[in-house]
C-alpha cells in the first residue's frame, strides 16, 4: 500500500504548482501514515460471523470471516485483508459474549512475541457446549512489561472500554477511573474512532489533546501516529493561554482566588466599564453638508450593543458602523442616494472615529488584567459584591510595574488574560477536545478549555481522588459547567487492568481520607503482582532496592518527594547506575527513571520504589493534597512495588 502512493505520478493531474503542492503534502502524510511499526503486527484478531453482516440470516446462509488490525490493509487489487479496529464489523469482538454472541461463531487472538506471531486463541461464543472462559492471551498483554512510551490497546480494548470510545462525536463524555482502568487510553483511542467515523469534519475543525505536563505528552505522543492518526495537535492549559511568557509563581491562596470562576464576572466589570456614554453629538462634515448624530442617539447605538451581550471588540468595531448608517438615514431623508461605499467612508470619518475612541474605546487584555492586580481601587469597583476585601488583598501585586513586558506572570495570570482575551475576541473552537488528568483543573482553567471546544465536544478524563491542587475539583457535574458541556455524560471506569491487587488494595486505603464515597478500583490482573513496605537507615537501601528492581524485565520507576530527588539523583550517580528524567524513552542499557512525586501523574513503570511516603505528603500546601499526592505515586506500578521509609509512614496507611 505504501509502495503504491510512493510511485503515484502527480505529474499530469494537477492544474497549477498550488495544486501540485496541496497533493505532494497530501502524498508525504499517507505514506508517513502507512509507516512500519517494528514489532507492531497489522492483526491481532479474527471474527468468523455466522452470517454475512447485513445479509438476512436465513437458514444456511454463508457466513463471513474478517481479520481485525490497528489499520485497514487490502492487496494489490483493492481487497480487504484486515478490517480497521474501529469499523462497525470490527464491533463483535470487543463487545460479543457468551450471553450475546452477536452474531459470531468463532473469535480468534492472536498472540505474538517481539512481533512473531506465536500462538492463537480460540473462543466459540456460538456454542453452548463451551463455557465462558478468561483470555489467556488478552492477560498476557494486559501484563506485558512497559518499556518505552505509552502504547495503543487496541488488541484488550475491554466492553465498558469500547463503549466509550464508540460514543457519538456529538455528545461530552467525563469518564472518571482509577489508577489503571484505562482511562487515558480509552481518550485517546476515542479520538481515533471519531477521526475515523467523521474524518471531514474534523479535518477542518480540529482536534486536540490536553495533558498535565510535557513529560506526560511525550509519554502518550505516539499512540495516535501507531494508530495512522497523525493531525492531532497536543498541548498542555499552560500552552494554550500562552499569550504572555510567565515567569512567576503565585502561592496557593492566590492562585485558589485567581482560578475561581467568579474572576470570570470581575474581567467583565472591568472590561465594560471603559464604554463610557456620550455627552457630545458627532458631525460628519462630507462636502459642503454636515450632519448631525445627537448624543442621545449615539447613546442609544451603544446601549443596544451592550444589550445585544456581543463580544467587547465585535461591539466596538460594530459602533461605526451603527453611527454611519444613522448619518445615512439623515442623507435619503434630505434627498440623496447613499451606497455601500458612502456608508463605510462616513464609518472611516475622522469625528466618527474620535466619538466610538472616546465610546468605546481599545482595551489590550494584558493590561487590563495588570491593572486589577496592580491598582487596589480599580479591583476593589469592579470586586464590589463577587470578592471580599481578604481575596482582594491576596490577588493584589505588593509591587508596581511598569509593564506587561516586566510583569513576572503566574500561569494563573495567563489564563485571566486567555478569560479577558475571549470578552473581547471570541476564541476559535475546534471540532473535539480531550482533556486528561482534568481533577487538576481549576474553574477559570475549565473555562480555558471550554472555549476552544463551543462548538464541539469534549472527553474529559481524571480522577477525584488524583486531585493533588488546593483548587481540585469536587465533582464531575460541576467540572462540566465551567467547561460549558452541562449536558455531559459521566460514566465510571472501575475495573484496573494496570495497577497489581495487592498494590491497589493498599494504595485504596487511602480512599476514605482524599475521595469518599468513590468505588474503589478492582483489580482483574490474575498476577497479584511483587509488593513490600521496608523499613530503612538511609539511601543506600533505596538504591539497592532499585538494583534490585532492575534485574526483573521492563522498566523501573523511582519516585520520591520532589525535595529528595537530589540527594537520591547524587546516590544513584554514586552506586553508577544510569538514570531518566520523566518523558525520556527508555533504553536496554537504561531502564530506571528518577521521578519527582510531582511530575508522577499519569506514568507507569513495571516497577516502582517509592521513597519516603510521609515526605510525599509534607510536600503538599495540606495534608489531604499530600494524601492525594501518595495515592497517585502508590499507583504507578504495573508489576511491582517497594515502598522505602526511614520515617514513620502516614498513619491513614495503617
Amino acid at each position: 500500500m505504501r509502495e503504491d502512493v510512493e510511485s503515484l505520478d502527480i505529474k499530469d493531474v494537477t492544474a497549477n504548482w498550488v495544486n501540485a503542492e496541496v497533493l505532494a503534502r497530501q502524498i508525504d502524510e499517507r505514506i508517513k501514515a502507512l509507516a512500519d511499526l517494528s514489532g507492531t503486527p497489522l492483526f491481532f484478531g479474527r471474527l468468523d460471523y455466522l452470517h454475512a453482516p447485513g445479509a438476512e440470516q436465513a437458514e444456511g446462509a454463508e457466513g463471513e470471516q474478517f481479520y481485525i488490525g490497528r489499520r485497514h490493509v487490502h492487496d494489490a487489487d483493492g481487497d480487504p485483508m484486515v478490517i480497521d479496529w474501529r469499523a462497525p464489523v470490527s464491533q463483535p469482538f470487543y463487545r460479543a459474549s457468551k450471553k450475546d454472541a452477536m452474531d459470531i461463531g468463532l473469535r480468534r487472538r492472536f498472540g505474538y512475541t517481539g512481533g512473531d506471531l506465536t500462538a492463537y486463541e480460540d473462543e466459540h461464543l456460538s456454542d453452548p457446549a463451551e463455557a465462558a472462559s478468561t483470555s489467556k492471551l488478552l492477560q498476557q498483554e494486559i501484563e506485558r512489561p512497559r518499556v518505552g512510551p505509552m502504547r495503543d490497546i487496541v488488541a484488550t480494548i475491554q466492553p465498558e472500554q469500547d463503549e466509550i470510545v464508540r460514543s457519538g462525536l456529538g455528545g461530552t463524555v467525563c469518564v472518571q477511573g482509577g489508577p489503571g482502568t484505562g482511562k487515558t487510553a480509552v481518550g485517546l483511542h476515542r479520538v481515533a474512532y471519531l477521526l475515523y467515523a467523521h474524518r471531514d469534519r474534523l479535518a477542518r475543525t480540529g482536534t486536540l489533546v490536553i495533558g498535565p505536563n510535557r513529560s506526560f505528552l511525550h509519554y502518550i505522543e505516539q499512540v495516535l501516529p501507531a494508530l495512522g492518526e497523525l493531525a492531532v495537535r497536543q498541548a498542555t492549559v499552560d500552552d494554550l493561554v500562552g499569550q504572555v511568557e510567565v515567569r512567576g509563581t503565585d502561592d496557593a491562596a492566590a492562585a485558589l482566588v485567581k482560578g475561581d470562576a467568579r474572576m470570570a464576572e470581575v474581567l467583565r466589570k472591568a472590561l465594560y466599564s471603559h464604554v463610557t456614554m456620550p455627552t457630545e453629538p458627532v458631525v460628519v462634515v462630507r462636502g459642503s453638508r454636515r450632519w448631525r448624530v445627537p448624543a442621545y442617539e449615539l447613546e442609544g447605538l451603544a446601549r443596544e450593543l451592550l444589550d445585544r451581550d456581543i463580544r467587547y471588540g465585535a461591539a466596538r468595531e460594530a459602533l461605526p458602523q451603527r453611527v454611519a448608517h444613522a448619518v445615512l438615514v439623515q442623507m435619503e431623508r434630505s434627498g440623496e442616494a447613499p451606497d455601500d461605499r458612502v456608508q463605510d467612508a462616513v464609518a472611516r470619518n475622522s469625528a466618527v472615529k474620535a466619538a466610538v475612541k472616546a465610546v468605546w474605546p481599545a482595551v489590550e487584555p494584558a493590561k487590563l488584567v495588570l491593572r486589577l492586580l496592580t491598582d487596589a481601587d480599580f479591583l476593589a469597583v469592579h470586586a464590589d459584591g463577587i470578592l471580599d476585601e481578604e481575596e482582594q488583598k491576596t490577588i493584589l501585586w505588593a509591587k508596581p510595574v511598569r509593564s506587561v513586558k516586566s510583569a513576572r506572570w503566574s500561569a494563573a495570570d495567563a489564563v485571566l488574560i486567555d478569560e479577558a482575551t475571549d470578552l473581547v475576541q471570541r476564541t476559535h473552537s475546534l471540532g473535539h477536545v480531550v482533556l486528561d488528568e482534568a481533577q487538576d483543573l481549576s474553574p477559570m482553567q475549565y473555562r480555558a478549555v471550554g472555549r476552544r471546544c463551543t462548538t464541539g465536544s469534549a472527553t474529559v478524563l481524571g480522577d477525584l481522588a488524583q486531585g493533588t491542587t488546593p483548587w481540585a475539583t469536587r465533582s464531575w457535574d460541576e467540572a462540566l459547567g465551567h467547561l460549558g458541556k452541562t449536558d455531559g455524560v459521566v460514566e465510571e471506569l472501575t475495573a484496573g487492568f494496570r495497577v497489581p491487587t495487592d498494590v491497589i488494595t493498599y494504595a485504596s486505603r487511602l480512599l476514605p481520607h482524599i475521595a469518599p464515597g468513590l468505588t474503589p478500583v478492582a483489580s482483574v490482573r490474575e498476577n497479584p503482582g511483587f509488593f513490600e513496605v521496608r523499613g530503612i537507615d538511609g539511601t543506600a537501601e533505596v538504591v539497592a532496592a532499585c538494583e534490585e528492581l532492575l534485574r526483573n524485565e521492563g522498566s523501573t520507576g523511582l519516585i520520591a518527594a520532589d525535595a529528595r530527588v537530589p540527594a537520591l539523583a547524587e546516590a544513584l550517580t554514586a552506586a553508577g547506575i544510569t538514570y531518566l528524567a520523566p518523558g525520556e524513552e527508555t533504553t536496554a542499557d537504561t531502564r530506571l527513571t528518577l521521578v519527582p512525586a510531582s511530575l508522577a501523574k499519569g506514568l507507569e513503570y513495571d516497577y516502582v520504589v517509592l521513597d519516603e511516603p510521609q515526605a510525599v505528603v509534607d510536600g503538599e500546601p495540606d495534608e489531604r493534597t499530600g494524601l492525594r499526592r501518595l495515592y497517585v505515586t502508590l499507583t504507578r506500578a504495573v508489576s511491582g512495588l517497594i515502598v522505602t521509609h526511614a520515617t514513620a509512614l502516614p498513619p491513614q496507611l495503617a
